[in-house]
C-alpha cells in the first residue's frame, strides 16, 4: 500500500474508453482521488461511490478530481458506469487490476480484493492512503476530508 508522505507512483491505468490515464499526468493544477472499489457489485462501495457523488461539488471547489478504480474488466465498468449514471472517470488496470499496482490485493482465504482510497497533491506527493479487507472500512470519510482540508492549508502558506 502507499504511503502518505511518499512519491506517487507513476501508475498507467486506463479509463472505460480505452484511454491511458497516469497518476502522475494529474498533478499541477489540481489534486486526485481515487476511490478502489472492491467490486462494482459490492453495495458498500457503491453507497461510498454515491457519497463522493454528493460531495463532488466540494471536492471540486477545492480542486480534487475525482477517479473510481474498479477491479472489473474495461466492458464491465462501462455498462456499470452507465448504469449507476456514475460522473467520474472509472479507471481499470491494463495488466492485472488498479488494486494489485498500489498494494491493495490480498490474499486471505483464496483471493479477496480490498477497497481503500488514495489522495495525491497537485505535487505528486501521497497525502492520504487507506485500504481495508472489510468493505465497510475502505472509505474513511472523515481522514479524506481531513487530508482534502491540509491541502487547503498548504496551499495557502506556499
Amino acid at each position: 500500500m502507499l504511503e502518505t508522505g511518499s512519491p506517487a507512483p507513476d501508475i498507467v491505468l486506463e479509463d472505460t474508453d480505452g484511454q491511458a490515464v497516469r497518476l502522475s499526468g494529474h498533478q499541477d493544477d489540481h489534486a486526485v482521488l481515487i476511490y478502489f472499489m472492491r467490486s462494482t457489485s459490492c453495495p458498500v462501495c457503491n453507497r461510498h461511490v454515491q457519497d463522493l457523488i454528493r460531495r463532488r461539488d466540494e471536492l471540486a471547489a477545492d480542486d480534487v478530481r475525482v477517479f473510481v478504480a474498479v477491479p472489473e474488466d474495461r466492458r464491465a465498468a462501462a455498462e456499470w458506469k452507465a448504469r449507476r449514471q456514475i460522473p467520474f472517470p472509472v479507471l481499470t488496470g491494463r495488466h492485472g487490476t488498479p488494486h494489485e499496482m498500489i498494494g491493495l490485493g490480498r490474499k486471505v482465504f483464496g483471493s479477496l480484493q480490498q477497497s481503500g482510497s488514495v489522495l495525491i497533491d497537485s505535487q505528486g506527493i501521497v497525502r492520504h492512503a487507506h485500504g481495508a479487507t472489510m468493505p465497510t472500512g475502505g472509505y474513511d470519510r472523515k481522514a479524506i476530508t481531513a487530508a482534502v482540508q491540509a491541502l487547503r492549508t498548504r496551499g495557502r502558506s506556499a
